[in-house]
């Protein structure tokens, strides 16, 4: 017999910070700027209170066992024993939130706790709060989370896996996995202003024999700082009739193949989820949200004087297939790399290297439903 408790025992809700409580602190320091619309920010603020303490009474209601935590306070060790989470804000909590379930085995609910109304819809002018969420990522809004909630705690609602960006940066010293991306990746210089340089190609994976000088001189492959040194080492030209130019990453040799140096703004990489984000708008393809692949696009590629110009101009744009890799070195003096927005970057120097692919755990991610 089934039992006729909740499906989901042990609850993380992660709240999101106001822009009125941020500027509050501000204020109360003197630093607030002078243009802002308190009124305003305050009805956002206490529409979201409002949509918390409604969860809140939602879960205590289903005999749910839950916790706390700031959207900016949100730490692993807030996820032990958590079998569910609930990000309670709008696309940008969700995001943050997704960040924090690298391995995928914990389903993520988002609630726009403050949406745009249908009255705001109508109106021609943008009268409107335009600050307000999309709420593109959110399975439920504060104006249906009472009756569509206890249908998750109980088992129900659409929940579906969402591919998500892997990204290594390898640089003189060191590799460094980033937090797996739910949307989007730009790689650019930190300065708008300033050129973008890098070579891109594709990885293939390759079986080469190590070299002697790191090997342990038994013939049984690498020693372990011959494999630190060998991961970590610059990429090694070995003959065009064997291969071009070979990286590792982790410890494992790639040939770097159909390469190509770019002077652009930087590069959005996006899953199927993020295609109708910021990619969009730069003219990006429309993708499938529950697609594999990845999709890249090259911002304002710099051709003009190139003599192979229609064939760089169609990799400006393109796919990049589960199972497939994508490399950059960085040939800028600095770079960056935005994840899923401006609050989480990585900083990037002149010769390193990423690899990017899908090969990273999906997100249980829960969908609108009727």
């Amino acid at each position: 017999m089934a039992s006729s408790g909740p499906f989901f025992k042990r609850i993380l809700v992660v709240i999101k910070q106001t822009a009125f409580e941020e500027y509050s602190q501000l204020k109360l320091r003197g630093q607030a700027p002078k243009a802002l619309r308190w009124q305003r920010l305050e009805s956002r603020y206490h529409s979201h209170k409002e949509c918390v303490e409604s969860l809140l009474t939602v879960l205590k209601a289903n005999n749910v066992a839950y916790s706390c935590v700031n959207r900016v306070e949100l730490d692993r060790q807030h996820l032990s024993d958590v079998d569910l989470m609930i990000a309670v804000g709008g696309d940008g909590t969700v995001l943050s939130a997704a960040h924090f379930l690298d391995h995928g085995t914990i389903p993520l609910l988002g609630i726009n706790s403050d949406p745009i109304s249908e009255e705001d819809k109508l109106v021609k002018k943008k009268k409107g709060d335009e600050r307000r969420s999309h709420g593109a990522l959110c399975a439920l809004t504060a104006l249906d989370m009472k009756e569509k909630v206890p249908e998750v705690l109980f088992g129900g609602g659409k929940l579906s896996t969402r591919a998500r960006i892997q990204c290594v940066v390898k640089s003189t010293f060191s590799e460094t996995r980033l937090v797996p991306a739910l949307n989007d990746l730009l790689i650019a210089n930190p300065s708008p202003a300033a050129v973008s340089r890098f070579r891109m190609g594709w990885l293939k994976e390759v079986d080469l024999e190590p070299r002697s000088p790191l090997t342990d001189g038994g013939g049984s492959g690498l020693t372990s700082a011959g494999r630190l040194a060998s991961s970590l080492s610059e990429p090694q030209i070995l003959p065009k009739s064997t291969y071009g130019t070979i990286t590792r990453f982790g410890g494992k040799p790639y040939d770097v193949q159909n390469s190509l140096n770019a002077w652009s703004s930087g590069m959005w990489v996006c899953t199927g989820t993020g295609a109708s984000a910021a990619i969009a708008s730069a003219g990006g393809k429309p993708m499938d949200v529950r697609s594999a692949d990845l999709q890249y696009l090259i911002r304002e590629h710099m051709i003009e004087n190139s003599p192979n110009k229609k064939e760089m101009k169609d990799l400006d744009n393109g796919i990049l297939k589960k199972g497939e890799h994508l490399h950059l070195r960085w040939n800028s003096q600095k770079g960056r790399i935005f994840i899923d927005g401006s609050h989480l970057t990585h900083n990037l120097e002149l010769g390193d290297e990423i690899l990017i692919d899908s090969n990273t755990p999906p997100l249980a991610l829960y969908s609108r439903w009727d």
